[in-house]
């Protein structure tokens, strides 16, 4: 089945969800099609008549169907009820499968207490045996007709068992979701205050000292006010609008001299460089690669004290080796917390690694991540 083919089925899974009363009614409509079939078709004298009175009780039969949801083991009892009615009473044409037992075995299967289901198979071992007994009996019918309940019985379980693992996968989905957004939040929030909080606190000495660079300052807090506010906009978007909402794109690596730039207004002087050309890289892992320096620049920003920074992009044998290192404090007194756990989580999700500790010669503080990101494209 094609993309197209999966999709439209998605979307008629999810509209039989949403309607259930009309998937019910629908089956019941199928079901009657199919029981009508020995009615119309042509019929040898020496058959019972195809009456009105014979298909109106068939249709009674499959009426039931209809609340098969809400109360599946009394759909059951009705559909017993006015079959054996069905085979006492009226002379009419048999059927070639027990189409309305079937089906609500298979609910009762699906959605029913254990209790109500060990019920099912108490009646369905007296009345199989019963209706053969009146209908031909025949041993080749009872073994047939054993066989078709016991195997709708299985596959309503099977039916259900998925149902089950498709509802602990959602909840995982969801809780990884959450999970993904608590740290995009925490990303851009954390950075965002920190370079404002920054900027705020060398504005009134600005004031005093360097009025033109006050008003720098303040650009730098309203732009990194703005683009908090942008990307957070994108991540609320999508909870309100649903997971099918197309998402607004990630930034990614072409977004880092732009990131940088905002980091230097705060007066950290950072340094960029590349080696083994810059790689275009899948969207998830360059956004990832944005985040993990946002972190690391963030961590300097509001711990190491220090007064410049490197990030080095490197690009060698189908592995990106990203590596940030400032001239601060250290790790004595260096970054923690959720930030450095968000790098790890970030690197782990692409089968990477992250690594911190001392800078070059026990100076500062280095963050070095691995991601695998195949050979790409120059």
């Amino acid at each position: 089945m094609g993309l197209r083919g999966t999709r439209e089925l998605r979307e008629l899974r999810t509209w039989g969800a949403a309607h259930p009363r009309a998937v019910d009614i629908g089956l019941a409509l199928v079901v009657q099609a199919a029981m009508t079939m020995p009615f119309v078709v042509p019929r040898g004298p020496e058959l019972e008549p195809a009456t009105w009175p014979a298909y109106g009780l068939t249709t009674l039969t499959v009426v039931p169907l209809v609340w098969r949801r809400r109360a599946p083991m009394t759909v059951l009892l009705a559909i017993l009820a006015t079959s054996a009615l069905y085979r006492l009473a009226v002379e009419g044409p048999g059927q070639p499968l027990p189409y309305t037992g079937l089906v609500s075995v298979y609910t009762i299967a699906v959605l029913a207490p254990p209790w109500q289901r060990l019920v099912t198979a108490g009646l369905m071992v007296v009345a199989v045996p019963v209706s053969v007994w009146l209908n031909t009996q025949s041993a080749r019918e009872l073994t047939f007709s054993l066989f078709v309940f016991g195997a709708a019985y299985a596959f309503g379980r099977l039916t259900e068992a998925r149902q089950r693992a498709q509802a602990v996968e959602s909840e995982r989905a969801a809780a990884r979701e959450r999970a993904r957004i608590a740290r995009e939040m925490h990303d851009v929030l954390s950075h965002a205050v920190s370079l404002m909080i920054v900027q705020a606190e060398a504005g009134p000495l600005a004031v005093r000292a360097a009025p033109e660079r006050a008003e720098a300052a303040f650009d730098a807090i309203s732009a990194a006010g703005r683009d908090a506010m942008t990307q957070l906009r994108g991540m609320l978007g999508v909870l309100r609008e649903g997971e099918d909402a197309p998402r607004a794109p990630q930034p990614g690596i072409g977004e880092l001299p732009a990131l940088l730039e905002r980091v230097r207004e705060g007066g950290l002087a950072v340094g960029y460089a590349t080696e083994g050309g810059v790689r275009a890289l899948p969207a998830a892992a360059g956004a990832s690669v944005y985040r993990i320096v946002q972190e690391a620049l963030t961590n300097v920003v509001k711990h190491a004290r220090a007064r410049t920074a490197e990030v080095r992009l490197s690009h060698a044998g189908g592995v990106l080796r990203v590596t940030v290192t400032d001239d601060g404090r250290g790790p004595q007194g260096g970054p923690g917390g959720h930030g450095l756990v968000g790098i790890r989580e970030r690197a782990a999700a692409h089968g990477g690694t992250a690594e911190t500790g001392p800078g070059p010669g026990g100076r500062g503080f280095e963050v070095r991540v691995l991601l695998p990101v195949g050979k790409g494209t120059t």
